[in-house]
Parts: structure tokens; sequence; C-alpha cells
């Protein structure tokens, strides 16, 4: 079993064997204790790298950032940290990924600052991507650099049959060496609405079956929590077993927590973290809460 310095936490490895993280690093319901008090909005990146080290980038799924947004980016990270950006949804879901290689090459050269710490390029695709374009995927995938690492997620039914029109699919995410990105969001539609948070996940999210395959070398899960923390054990029980066997693969899963409205997030994913540290060694996880670090400043 492989042993790691007790003294080097998660967020400081450079070659971490798990990446952990959420789908934002800045979240107001956490100025409360996440974050030290005092901190300033454009402080809560530098704050979040220091427990975390990896984030699903949703805002350049909306809108590109600015030259100075991606300076400060990576201003506030270090050489340790990965981010997971989407392409932009024109992209993804009004083009369909046809005809959008001057789009692509527009976005990839606003992001060069940061090309070394993005672990995954996410193509998110809509449920109307159905296996008629998976030709337009190809070409797609082909297109990308060979040193770039690729996630494709897919809410089409058909890619979840276990027919011939997954199976095509998988193939040609393992041709390409592009990871299937693996939606779990059974814990919010396994329980009745009782808040507004949870009625506005069930209406949002998508309800996809868990299809738990590696395709590449970082597969990534996105977990979609229940608010009620104690509801998600049973849940990730299964993840607490194919997590484990993936880093002894060698692989470098990346494992993404939301919650239905994500005030909790933090807590469910040091939680998941601490149960996977169960089943395989891994390094110690930094302090959550700011309190927590003054304790252990007072015990030196």
């Amino acid at each position: 079993m492989k042993e790691y310095p007790l003294q080097t936490p998660l967020s400081q490895m450079t070659s971490p064997p798990l990446r952990l993280g959420m789908t934002q690093w800045s979240h107001n319901a956490w100025q409360r204790k996440f974050y030290p008090s005092g901190t300033k909005s454009g402080e809560r990146l530098a704050r979040y790298a220091e427990v975390f080290n990896t984030v699903e980038g949703n805002t350049t799924f909306y809108a590109s950032p600015s030259h100075a947004t991606v300076a400060n980016w990576k201003a506030a990270t270090s050489d340790a940290f990965r981010f997971t950006f989407k392409f932009p949804q024109p992209i993804t879901h009004q083009m369909m990924l046809r005809h959008s290689d001057a789009m692509v090459s527009e976005f990839m050269t606003l992001m060069q600052p940061l090309h070394e710490r993005i672990g995954l390029w996410k193509i998110q695709l809509p449920a109307a991507f159905g296996p008629q374009y998976l030709p337009d995927l190809e070409r797609f995938l082909t297109a990308m650099p060979k040193a770039y690492n690729v996630g494709v997620e897919v809410r089409h039914p058909a890619f979840f049959a276990k027919g011939d029109e997954e199976r095509a699919l998988n193939s040609l995410l393992i041709e390409h060496s592009a990871d299937r990105i693996i939606m779990d969001s059974r814990p919010v539609f396994a329980v009745q609405p009782d808040t507004d948070a949870l009625l506005d996940a069930q209406q949002k999210k998508p309800c996809v079956p868990v299809h738990a395959i590696s395709t590449s070398t970082k597969p990534m899960v996105r977990f979609i929590g229940d608010p009620t923390l104690e509801r998600n054990d049973t849940f990730f029980a299964n993840w607490q077993k194919k997590i484990p066997q993936w880093i002894e693969e060698g692989k470098t899963p990346y494992l993404m927590i939301h919650t239905a409205n994500n005030d909790q997030a933090p807590e469910l994913a040091a939680h998941f973290y601490e149960l996977l540290t169960q089943q395989i060694a891994l390094p110690p996880l930094a302090p959550l809460f700011p309190e927590d670090i003054s304790s252990q400043m007072s015990l030196l």
C-alpha cells in the first residue's frame, strides 16, 4: 500500500492519486464557515485551492472570461491545482460541435495562460446530441491536440441503453483517449422534494443511469448529493470501491461534489474523502474550516 507524507495535504501534491473538488469556488453561503473572516470575493479561489485540488469550471460554459480574469485565476492557484473548464455553450449546444473551429481556436487562445493547469477540457453535450452526431464528435476529438485531456458528458438516452449506440460512443472515446464523464444524480431523485433546492434540482438536473465506466486515465464522477448529508452514504457506497480500484490501476479519478444548493458541498466532499481513506491510503485533506486551522496552530 502506498504511503504519503503526513504533512503534505492533497491540495499541495503535483501528482495526487485523486482530484477532489466542487462545481464552483465562490459561493456566498460558504462565507460563514469555509472562507476565513474578511475574505473578499476575489480571494475565494485562493482559499478554495488551499483545500481542494480541482474545480468544475462552469463559468466558461455561459460566458468567456476576460484576459484579466484568466490571469487572476492563474495567480490564485499553484501548479498543483487543476481546472476542468467546459467548452462554451455555443460550441456544444448551439453548433453541436459543427463548424466551430474558429470559435474553439479563439477560446483555447484565451485560456492559454492556464493550459498547464487544465485537468480536463469538458465537452458537455445536450440531450439532443444523439448517435447520429457521433461523426461530429469524432471530428472534434480528432482536431484536439493530443496533449490535451478531454472529458465528454452525454445525456441522450441511447448512450445509456447498453446497446450498439453506447458501445460506439465508448469505443470512440477509448480510441481518442477521452474520458466519459459520469453523472450520478440518484440522491436528488430518490427523495421527495421537501426543500426548494431539491425541487429545483429535480427540475433541472439530468436523471440518467449511472454507468461507471472509465474510457481513459482520468475518469470523472459528478456526484449530485442530497442537501440532507446523511442520506448520501448509501449512494456513495459503490464509489468507495470503484474509485480506489481506478487509483490502483494507475488512473487519476476526478470526484466533483454537488449538492442541490451547494451550501454544504464542502462538508460532503470532505466526508466522502474520509470514507475513501478507509479503503485506500490517501494524503490528508487540509483543514476545511478556518477554526480548524487555528486549533492546529495552537497545538504547535
